[in-house]
Parts: structure tokens; sequence; C-alpha cells
């Protein structure tokens, strides 16, 4: 796909300190990219600088190719929704979503056939003589949605749209917002500190780590290949244990564990010989009364065990003394008769779990 919006070199200072710091990404028309990451992370500092709010210190913001940093907020004709709903609440729905055709003074004919589309699309067509106080939340985060794109912006940008949702809302809201996507074709940048949101929304994931990206891919790219220790805890659940690196070579490590060896481990910096951090996922791991034969496996001691409906997680102590977790199906074999302070052993196929230092 052609370059669509990029982000060169952007930096942001207030005072000492650093807010963003060099990040650079390439988004592509149409897509829906996320930037995911903790609180202060500078996700949403890179989103403002986009839509104008906030000035970089440093740095440019091209898109198609023209700078856009000199170009003021309401000129740069881009589509905004914020985590707050931004309703005038003497307006009626459809005058709150006609009100950006007003200001830009198209005819009526033209306002009220894209307000009938825009409500259409987020499925409000009843509300339109409703105020915003006759709306639930996510009624009125639909109505900022249709707000935001009646007027046809090449960019999108939604700052914590659903945090003020409950859990059911918010995966409702999720899956329109993904269906009014692909109808569009609108390119989207999302700012939320919720994986899970990520994962279902976005075609790329940029992972925001104290100001710099760590990562830029797809979910699962992401999740089977993390490039850092944070990007490998932040997405999805992730056990680490100490071990050492007794040997690599081209991005493969033999690690020791506890006294066990376990070679063709994918290898994250040099390691050699230093102390560093085997990660495995919890549902990578097989759960064994006895030790099988040609894997990787560990011996651990069952800490306790926790029915979650669709799966049971079993927490285990190694005989190292760190922590496995294991998350085993409903149902599954191995689950029957466990107990705590039953001895185990945790088998993995190397090639699923990673070396950090």
């Amino acid at each position: 796909m052609t370059p669509f919006l990029e982000i060169a070199g952007l930096r942001r200072e207030y005072g000492s300190f650093v807010a963003v710091n060099n990040v650079n990404l390439t988004i592509h028309k149409g897509e829906f990219m996320t930037f995911l990451g903790p609180s202060g992370s500078g996700k949403s500092t890179t989103l403002y600088a986009i839509a104008g709010l906030d000035t970089p210190t440093r740095g440019d913001l091209r898109i198609e190719g023209a700078s856009i940093l000199d170009t003021p907020p309401h000129l740069r004709n881009i589509g905004m929704v914020f985590q707050r709903y931004t309703l005038f609440p003497h307006l009626t729905v459809a005058q709150n979503v006609a009100f950006p055709l007003k200001v830009r003074r198209l005819a009526a004919s033209v306002i009220d056939e894209r307000v009938t589309r825009m409500l259409s699309l987020v499925r409000l067509d009843g509300f339109a003589h409703r105020k915003p106080a006759q709306l639930s939340g996510g009624q009125q985060q639909r109505v900022a949605l249709a707000r935001a794109l009646v007027y046809e912006p090449p960019v999108l940008l939604m700052d914590e749209p659903l945090a003020a949702l409950d859990k059911k809302l918010r995966e409702e809201i999720q899956f329109e917002i993904r269906r009014i996507h692909q109808e569009t074709g609108v390119t989207i940048l999302y700012v939320t500190h919720d994986q899970e949101e990520a994962l279902r929304l976005s075609d790329r994931i940029a992972v925001f780590s104290k100001g710099v990206i760590d990562q830029v891919g797809t979910g699962p790219e992401l999740y089977a290949s993390p490039a850092t220790r944070f990007v490998a805890e932040f997405i999805g659940d992730s056990d680490f244990i100490p071990c050492t690196v007794s040997a690599h070579k081209q991005g493969k490590a033999t690690v020791v564990v506890g006294g066990t060896v376990v070679p063709g481990v994918p290898l994250h910096g040099d390691g050699g010989g230093s102390a560093t951090e085997l990660m495995l996922r919890p549902e990578r791991i097989s759960l064994c009364r006895h030790k099988p034969d040609d894997v990787a496996a560990l011996p651990a001691t069952i800490a306790n065990i926790t029915f979650l409906g669709s799966h049971v997680n079993v927490a285990t102590v190694t005989s190292g003394g760190g922590p496995i977790g294991v998350r085993l199906p409903f149902g599954h074999q191995e689950i029957s008769g466990l107990s705590r302070g039953e001895i185990v052993w945790l088998s993995f196929d190397p090639a699923n779990a990673r070396v950090f230092r």
C-alpha cells in the first residue's frame, strides 16, 4: 500500500520531560492503526500532534507527502472522537451531526442527505430528533462518531473513545467501529491502553513505551514474536523465568533453567552467558504427570487451581522457585484429579518461547 500519513522524527518536550522521543511511523490509506500502551507512554501526545492540538518540539507530520505542521487544526480536515462525547446538549442528534457541515456552509439538501446517511451508518435512524440526554452512553458515542465522519475526513483520530463504557457495551461499539471502518474505508488512528481492544480492532498496532515505539505489527505478529520484553509482557499473558544462556548462534539460544537445558529458543539481544529471562505463554505449556521424552520439560509443584469457565488456570512453582502459570481448556484430560502440592512436568516447544535480557 502507498504511504498515506507519515510521522517523521516526532519529539515532544515539556520542560525537561520528554513525552515523545523520535517516533517514526507510516500509516497506509484506509488502515486501522492503533496506538497501544500504558498511561504516559506518548500515544495520546502523538495523536494530538497529528490533530494539531499540540505542537511537536521537533519532527514532521505529512499527509500524502505534504507537511501539515503549519496547517491550523480546523483546516487539517481530520476528524476526532474523544472519550467524552462533547455533544451539544441543547441540539438534537441530527443537529449535532449536521454541525460540522453547517460550519462549512454546505447546502441544506446536502446536509440533510449526509446526516441521514450517517445516522443510518451508525444505526440511529430513528433518533434524529432526540437530545443527547435521552440517549445511552453507547448511543451518544455513536452520534459523536457520526459527527466526526459526516464531512468525510480522510483521517479519523479516536482517543480512548470507549473507556467510559461498561465491558458489554464496549465490545458492542467495538464491533460497530470495525464495521464502519470497513464500510467507509477511512484511515483510523485509535488510542487505547486495552490490549484486547487493540487486537480486536486493528490492522496493525504500534506499541508505545516511555515515549518511543517498541514495535509495530499485526496482532498475531506482536503476540508470536515480541521484539522486547515490554511487548511480550503487554500483549497477552506471559511467564518470565530466570535462566542463563549457555550458547547462542544465529538468533537461537541454549538456555539453562533450574538445571534443565533447553536448546533452540529464539533470542533477543546477545545475552551470551549473562542473566536473562525465558518467556513462556501460559496456553503454550502442556502439563504432564510424567516426564515426557524428547521435549523441553520443567518440574514444578501445583500451587493453585482456578476455574474460569472456558479454561482453568493452574499456578505452579518451579524447582528454582519461579512461578509459571498454565492455561488449560475446560475439560482437558490433564485437569482431572489435579491437586495442590502435586508435582508435575511442564513441557513446551522451545520455538514458542523467547529469551530476553
